[in-house]
């Protein structure tokens, strides 16, 4: 298995988003942090996972489900933990908003923080 499907596979199992440190971690020495790094942006660019950023600023990795290299979905609410840390996507939540005359979204980042049902 090459180090990209590890990563990849790693990610996809995950309930939810991991960090750079967490795959580090859980990669012990068979990868170096450089080499994730590398990996996870492309894994970004080719639409095969999505980036999160948490409420602490830690960038976290999810799978993505629909999208591709050129059209990338992420349209749903992150819920950050603010016991355990963890970061999952609600697809089933839309976020709502209303935004002035003249302006247009292109990306958005929708975080929520609280207890998951997990720490509750």
């Amino acid at each position: 298995m090459t180090n990209k499907q590890t990563i990849l596979d790693l990610i996809g199992k995950s309930e939810s988003a991991l960090s750079h440190n967490d795959l580090l971690l859980t990669l012990g020495d068979t990868m170096n942090r450089v080499t994730i790094y590398r990996i996870l942006d492309k894994l970004v660019a080719s639409g095969q996972v999505h980036k999160i950023i948490d409420i602490d600023g830690v960038s976290k990795f999810a799978s993505c489900h629909v999208c591709d290299e050129h059209d990338h979905h992420h349209n749903h609410v992150h819920f950050s933990c603010t016991k355990c840390q963890s970061v999952t996507c609600l697809e089933d939540v839309v976020p709502a908003f209303s935004l002035p005359a003249n302006y247009m979204v292109e990306e958005m980042n929708f975080t929520l923080s609280g207890v998951c049902p997990e720490c509750k």
